[in-house]
């Protein structure tokens, strides 16, 4: 579904994405992780043609950027990291200028607004100013708005960035929903818990390069299957293990109290850049 080779984004001397390769296959959920700064934003802006890629090849659903923008506009959705819904109109007003601009006939238009407002449960505020919203109602309202031309791909740049973990994890079973219904999910997140709950596969950047790719699954098997952690004078301490026998083992000979437990994404992160990913 999209296919990227050797994408350079600079600004000036600063290098924001480093000779880039991805290949996202139809119906996945995709996750860039990283720090700020890691080129996921400025990965993103490329491929829904906000910014000008330096150099490399983009292909989305057979069709090549920059030549065919055009078309690959038809097919995407995008729901970037700042809120920029019209705060002067309606839910549904909202909507239904998205679906003008898709050049979506009235019937259709007014069919599609209402099935999307049920699909995130706003039909009861369909009529309100988007400004009396909460954040987790406008992000709602901002996934509905890039489905309405009915997109193959749909690209979340931060989807739940600033919301409570209430509402963040709503909006999880949202994307689980689309995706789950075909839709190729591309998103970028610092928060590790979420491309861990949500991704079939995650790349984790790092100063614009790729570092790493694969499932979050197979990523912690590379470290090993289990971890046991202690506090030690010069702070955490951190040992991998294939098997929960020898974590358990190890974790037995220590002379201070420690945590064995499963390893997780971030840990692949730490282990990976050295540092851990801003939340």
């Amino acid at each position: 579904m999209i296919l990227v080779k050797g994408l350079v984004k600079k600004f000036a001397e600063r290098v924001a994405v480093d000779h880039l390769d991805l290949t996202i296959e139809p119906g996945e959920t995709f996750g860039l992780l990283g720090p700020n700064g890691a080129g996921k934003t400025t990965t993103i802006r490329v491929l829904t043609m906000l910014t000008r890629p330096t150099e490399g090849e983009i292909n989305i659903n057979g069709w090549h950027l920059p030549a065919d923008e055009t078309k690959v506009k038809a097919v995407i959705g995008v729901v970037p990291q700042h809120l920029n819904l019209d705060a002067d109109l309606t839910a549904r007003e909202n909507l239904d200028l998205h679906g003008r601009l898709h050049h979506i006939p009235e019937a259709g238009r007014r069919r599609r607004v209402e099935e999307l407002l049920e699909y995130v449960e706003l039909v009861e505020r369909g009529n309100d100013m988007v400004n009396t919203f909460s954040g987790g109602m406008k992000r709602r309202l901002m996934i509905a708005r890039a489905l309405m031309h009915q997109p193959q791909v749909l690209f979340l740049d931060e989807p739940t960035v600033g919301l409570d973990p209430q509402v963040r994890r709503k909006l999880w079973d949202l994307i689980r929903r689309l995706n789950g219904e075909g839709l190729t999910v591309l998103l970028t997140t610092h928060y590790i818990e979420e491309a861990e709950q949500l991704c079939q596969r995650v790349a984790i950047m790092e100063k614009g390069r790729l570092i790493a790719l694969n499932s979050p699954a197979a990523l912690c098997r590379r470290l090993g299957k289990f971890v046991v952690e202690w506090a030690d004078q010069g702070g955490t301490e951190y040992r991998f293990f294939a098997s929960r026998a020898e974590a358990a083992d190890f974790a037995a000979a220590l002379t201070v109290n420690a945590t064995l437990r499963y390893t997780n994404l971030e840990d692949v992160f730490v282990e990976i850049t050295g540092r851990k990913v801003a939340g």
